[in-house]
C-alpha cells in the first residue's frame, strides 16, 4: 500500500500529475487545488489514495493530509464517487468544503461539475457529524447570556476534534484557535481556525 509519492512532477495536465521516482512514473489523479500548487519539474510530494477494481488501478494524489482526508469523507458517501469528489475539491479546495458542509452550504457544492441538489443534501447529511458539527448546537442567541464554562468548552473540544479529522496536529490547531473569541460556537471556531490556517499558508 503506497502512503505517499515523493519525486520529481515530470507530467503536470489538468487532473493528472505524474511524479517521477527514481525513474518510474506514477500517474496519479489529482485536484484543482492540488495541481495549483505543483510546478513542472520541480520535487513534490503527494499522499496517495489507492482504487483497486477488475479492471484499473487507481492513483489518487493530494498535497496534504487534509484534502485527502476530505476525499475519503467524500467518497465514503453513497452516491459520490472519485471523479465527483475530485470535482467538488476542485471547486473550492478542502477549507471551503469543510465549510460548506458545516455552514449546509448546498451552493458550493453543486458547483462542482456532476453534483446535483440530491447530492450536495446528502454529503451534507451525512458527514456534518463526521466533520464535528452536527452533534451540538452551533448558534447561540444574541439574547442570551454568554456561554457557561461548559458549553465554551463543549464548543471549542468539537472544533479541535473537527480539524483533527481534517488532519491538523494540536499544535497547529492551538496556534489557529489562538484569538478566538472564548463564546464562539464550534461552527464559528472551525471557520476561524481555517481562516488562520489558509493566510499563514
Amino acid at each position: 500500500m503506497l502512503y505517499y509519492v515523493s519525486g520529481t512532477v515530470a507530467v503536470l495536465e489538468p487532473g493528472l500529475a505524474v511524479i517521477d521516482c527514481n525513474g518510474v512514473g506514477y500517474a496519479c489523479r489529482v485536484t484543482a487545488y492540488t495541481s495549483g500548487q505543483l510546478k513542472l519539474n520541480q520535487n513534490a510530494r503527494l499522499y496517495i489514495t489507492e482504487s483497486i477494481r477488475e479492471d484499473a488501478y487507481d492513483l489518487y494524489g493530494f498535497i496534504s493530509r487534509e484534502e485527502q482526508r476530505c476525499y475519503e469523507l467524500l467518497t465514503s458517501v453513497n452516491g459520490v464517487g472519485p471523479k465527483a469528489a475530485l470535482a467538488i475539491l476542485s471547486a473550492g479546495g478542502p477549507q471551503n468544503f469543510t465549510l460548506a458542509v458545516m455552514t449546509g452550504d448546498e451552493k458550493m457544492l453543486t458547483a462542482a461539475q456532476g453534483v446535483g441538489k440530491k447530492i450536495a443534501q446528502r454529503i451534507i447529511l451525512e458527514l456534518k457529524d463526521k466533520i464535528g458539527g452536527g452533534s451540538v448546537e452551533l448558534d447561540f442567541s444574541a439574547g442570551t447570556p454568554a456561554a457557561s464554562p461548559a458549553q465554551t468548552g463543549g464548543a471549542a473540544a468539537m472544533a479541535r476534534a473537527a480539524l483533527q479529522e481534517l488532519g491538523y496536529s494540536p499544535a497547529e490547531i492551538a496556534a489557529a484557535l489562538k484569538g478566538a473569541d472564548p463564546n464562539a460556537g464550534t461552527e464559528e471556531l472551525v471557520r476561524y481556525a481555517l481562516r488562520a490556517m489558509v493566510m499563514k499558508g
